[in-house]
C-alpha cells in the first residue's frame, strides 16, 4: 500500500490550479494581518488621544490649523470632511479646553477663523509624542530599517488604493471598520 499521509495526486493538482484551498494558516492571509495591525494601532492611537477633545477629529483640527494656519470654520469642516454641526460642537470643546480660538475673519466678519493657541502647540507636541509611542508599540517587532520600508510600502499601497476607491472621511471608515470587527453594525 502507498503512503497514507500524502495527498492523492488529483488533490495536489487541483491545489496547484487554485481549485483547492492552500491549507495555509490564517496568519498568512493579508486581510487578517491588515485587520490585526489596524485594530492594534486604532486602540493604541485611541489611548494616545483619549484626553483630546473630539479624539482623532480634535487632533486633526489641531494638526491642520497649527501646520497650515488659521482656517475658516466652514472651510476646515469641508477640508476634514466633518459635518458643519459636528464641527461646531467639536470647536466648542476645543475652545473650552483652550486649544483653539474663534476670531472674526477680517475679510468676512460673518465668518470665523479657527486659530491655534500657544497651549495647542504644546499639546500637539505631546500628542505627537504619544502617537509616536503608539506606533512604536505596534511596530515594535520591526527594526528601524524595516519600519521605514514598511511605512514606505504601506503608503505606496494606500495611495494607489485611495486613487482607486477614495475615502473621504478616514474617521468614519475607521469607526465602521472597528464596528464590523467587533460585530457592531455601523
Amino acid at each position: 500500500m502507498g503512503d497514507m499521509t500524502s495527498s492523492p495526486p488529483d488533490v495536489e493538482t487541483r491545489r496547484i490550479r487554485g481549485l483547492e484551498p492552500s491549507g495555509a494558516p490564517v496568519e498568512s492571509d493579508l486581510g487578517w494581518a491588515l485587520g490585526v495591525v489596524f485594530r492594534r494601532y486604532a486602540k493604541a492611537a485611541a489611548a494616545a488621544l483619549a484626553d483630546v477633545p473630539g479624539g482623532p477629529r480634535g487632533y486633526q483640527v489641531l494638526a491642520t490649523v497649527t501646520a497650515e494656519g488659521p482656517r475658516r470654520q466652514l472651510d476646515l469642516a469641508a477640508q476634514l470632511d466633518v459635518d458643519r454641526t459636528v464641527m461646531t460642537y467639536l470647536l466648542d470643546d476645543l475652545e473650552k479646553a483652550g486649544l483653539v480660538q474663534r476670531q472674526a475673519d477680517p475679510a468676512d466678519r460673518r465668518a470665523r477663523l479657527i486659530v491655534p493657541t500657544e497651549q495647542s502647540r504644546e499639546a500637539l507636541c505631546d500628542i505627537e509624542r504619544r502617537l509616536t509611542a503608539a506606533e512604536d508599540e505596534v511596530l515594535g517587532s520591526l527594526e528601524d530599517t524595516e519600519r521605514s520600508a514598511f511605512r514606505l510600502l504601506l503608503q505606496r499601497v494606500a495611495v494607489q488604493a485611495q486613487a482607486v476607491d477614495p475615502v473621504h472621511n478616514a474617521c468614519d471608515l475607521a469607526e465602521e471598520t472597528l464596528g464590523e470587527a467587533e460585530g457592531v453594525s455601523p
